[in-house]
Parts: structure tokens; sequence; C-alpha cells
């Protein structure tokens, strides 16, 4: 079974990442600049957004964060997505999910400047993944296409099955493989029988949100296996397929931690250098 390493992919992703981050440096006069905005105090977010800061400093860009720990209303969070939407130093950023109130999150999007959305997921930039017209790709679906490609995995005509249909992995995940010419089908929690579907798949990206879910018997042989998920289960880190069952099964899987995970901050970063050469190029052209 060949072990699809996210780690080996990123690392390639950003040594071609700083090259580019120093091209724009010689011409805009400043790094790429990244915004982060972390509301409520949750520890999982702190984390992730320590490693974006560690990422922009590795690959040569500016970090900019926002900090609102205890919101008293959604006003509040508006106002520093508002901030940065205005910072001309800040070329893309993200509002870290989950935010304390689940309801506000459409609202706090689509608040952000369609044109310095770093994840992808303002209603705007959804709808031009869609229409294949999009400024910058969902990070994870992203990061998956490309891990697939650097492993020389070919997409099309291939069968491919999504488990999960999330706003922000499920449905991107699908449109990315529509894109490379897979022939896609989505599971989901209301789906009767998911092994069913993942048994006659060629390529099956898990993003169920379910600790180890899925296994060998849910596989055909020689099957590649994107497993999206990660979860601490007893003290250990693992995703939703139980990996060790998967040696001498499929043709090739990732890991989880080093799989997928280490994909996504990438993305990000490959999404904010988009997105300032574009304003950049836009700047040149008035």
């Amino acid at each position: 079974m060949q072990i699809l390493s996210g780690k080996k992919v990123s690392a390639s992703l950003r040594e071609a990442l700083k090259v580019q981050a120093v091209k724009f440096q010689q011409k805009a006069g400043r790094p790429p600049g990244l915004g982060v905005i972390l509301v409520g105090e949750d520890p999982a977010s702190q984390v992730y957004v320590r490693n974006k800061f560690k990422a922009c400093e590795e690959v040569g860009f500016q970090s900019f964060e926002e900090r609102l720990p205890n919101p008293k209303s959604i006003d509040e969070v508006l106002a520093l997505v508002e901030k940065l939407n205005e910072n001309p130093e800040v070329d893309g950023f993200l509002v870290q999910l989950p935010l304390p109130d689940s309801k506000w999150e459409r609202a706090v999007l689509d608040k952000i400047d369609p044109a310095k959305d770093a994840d992808g997921l303002t209603a705007e930039n959804v709808g031009l993944l869609w229409l294949d017209r999009a400024r910058v790709l969902p990070c994870t679906p992203a990061g998956v296409i490309e891990i697939l490609k650097f492993y020389g995995h070919e997409m099309a005509r291939k069968n491919a099955v999504v488990v999960g249909r999330s706003q922000i992995v499920g449905r991107p995940m699908a449109q990315l493989l529509l894109k490379e010419n897979a022939t896609v089908t989505i599971a989901h929690s209301k789906t009767p029988d998911v092994g069913a579907l993942t048994r006659e798949a060629d390529i099956v990206v898990v993003a169920a949100g379910r600790p180890q879910l899925l296994g060998r018997e849910d596989f055909k042989q020689g099957a590649v296996v994107i497993d999206v998920g990660i979860h601490r289960v007893n003290g250990r880190l693992c995703g939703d397929v139980r990996f060790e069952e998967l040696e001498g099964h499929v043709l090739a899987a990732t890991p989880v931690p080093g799989g997928v995970g280490p994909m996504t901050i990438t993305m990000l970063l490959k999404n904010a250098l988009t997105l300032a050469q574009r304003s950049l190029q836009n700047k040149g052209s008035r």
C-alpha cells in the first residue's frame, strides 16, 4: 500500500511559495499578508491559529491577528472583519471556525470582502466555485486534489465517492473531483448503505466526522482512500478510516496524522498569495 504523505506534498509546495513570496515582495514592496480572526477561546482553534502563523513565518508572509475572547454580540465580530477588509496590507484573511454562536457564521463569513476571502467560504466565492470561476479553492478539498496529483493518481474517468456533505469539505470536494472529470457520488448520514457505494469506488474521500467509521470491508481491492477526519480517541489521533486494516488491500491511503492535515494550511497560504497577486495586478492595471 502506498502511503500518501501530505507532509511531503506540503513541504514541496511551501518551497515554491517561499520563492513566489520573495518575487511578490520585490514587486509590492511588502510581503504577502494573511490575517486571522479568532473569536472565543476554543483550545483547538487556538492551536490551529498558532500553526497558521508559524506557516506564515516559514514561507515569508506577514501575519495579522485579531482576537475577541468574549464577544458580547455579532457586531463586535463584524467590526473586526471590516477592519481587515480595509487594511491594505492584508491580502487575504479568514475567521477561524467554529464561532461561539453558530447562528453568526453565515453573516460573519459574508461580511468578508470576497476578494480577501482566503478560505473561499463567502457565498459569492462558493457560487463562483460551482460556476468553475473560483478566485481561490477551499483549502482542504484543494489539498486532497494536490495529494492525488502529486502521487500520480488519475481522477478522470474514475468513480469517486465523497463521504460527507459539509459546506467546508464534502460539497466542494465533490465539485473539485467533478472538475477533474471523475464521476462523483456523495454519501452522507442519511445514505442507507454507505459501504455499498464506497465498495464500488476507485477513489474514496472520507470526511464524515466520525472516528474509525470505515475499514477494510468498505473499500474495493486497489482503491485510493483519502481520510480527511482527525479525532483524538483514547489519547491517540485517528481518522474516519481504520487505517491499519488497509495494508495489502487498497492501492494507496493517507495516514492520520500526516495525511490531509498538513495540506490545509499550505493551501491557505497558496490562496493568500493568489489573492495578493491578483490585488497587485488590479492595482497595476488601473
